[in-house]
């Protein structure tokens, strides 16, 4: 029997984003093996389709992208922690475990009162009930064999200061750290504060935080003197056409800065 779950704001975008990869898993020509996202898809009695429409798997290519960079991480970095920053009901750590990974979780309390629900932590998993922007997570992560800090579907919706306090607090707290994130273009950002409504009966968050991608590495080389490298790529739908010129909106300047992008960055050791 399916559970309900009281959700708003943006706690509730765990759902959008679980809609997307579920949806996307369940095609024959899925970009992302996550059978616990279809688990939890079915598990939870809530009305997808009238919330947020139509799948697209914009997330489930992000998703993937992020697994495709932690899994060389792991191998090289064997018994590391990986920080997972608005965790919501993300599979990354089903998806990814190699074993030996520490994995703690963070996320508002009534997103990981949901999580542990339909998610229980396990010996090698924590999870942390407070906001990312509550430093006092950062003294709670185990720096012996490395830190990855992953932020999926967070920073855009903090104002612009708050996210330079907090990714500047993650560079110079982890020495030799490597932190992802997602970003939004600011005409994406513009669109939200005036109030996107994704279908009629849901409107999705304010973004505040919209940054051209062609601007980030030298945004983020001037937050923090502990940038050492600086990767980034645009990334959109699954499949259709827009998914077929993605790679255009990569090599040609001109087309940068229009859809979302995913960073890369690592901090000096």
């Amino acid at each position: 029997m399916a559970d309900d779950v009281a959700l708003s704001g943006i706690p509730l975008t765990m759902l959008w984003t679980l809609h997307n990869r579920a949806c996307e898993v369940r095609r024959p020509d899925a970009v992302l093996d996550d059978p616990e996202a279809v688990r939890l898809y079915q598990a939870i009695d809530f009305d997808y389709h009238r919330a947020f429409g139509a799948p697209d798997g914009t997330h489930a290519v992000r998703a993937a992208r992020f697994d495709a960079a932690l899994r060389p991480w792991l191998a090289a970095h064997p018994g590391g922690t990986v920080v997972e920053l608005a965790a919501g009901l993300e599979t990354q750590f089903q998806r990814c475990d190699d074993g030996r990974v520490r994995w703690v979780c963070v996320d508002v309390p009534e997103a990981i009162e949901i999580r542990t629900r339909f998610l229980p932590p396990g010996s090698r998993t924590r999870y942390l009930p407070i906001s990312a922007l509550d430093l006092s997570w950062l003294d709670e992560v185990d720096t012996a064999h490395g830190v990855f800090v992953t932020a999926q579907g967070l920073f855009m919706y903090f104002d612009p200061e708050d996210v330079r306090r907090l990714v500047t607090a993650i560079l110079d707290r982890f020495p030799g750290v490597e932190l992802m994130f997602d970003t939004i273009p600011p005409w994406f950002s513009r669109k939200t504060l005036r109030g996107f409504q994704k279908t009629p009966d849901y409107t999705a968050p304010p973004m505040p935080w919209g940054v051209r991608r062609s601007t980030v590495p030298a945004l983020l080389r001037g937050w923090s003197p502990r940038v050492d490298a600086v990767e980034i790529a645009c990334y959109g739908p699954s499949h259709g056409p827009l998914a077929t010129l993605t790679p255009l909106f990569d090599r040609l300047p001109v087309l940068r800065d229009i859809p979302p992008s995913i960073v890369r960055v690592r901090a000096a050791a």
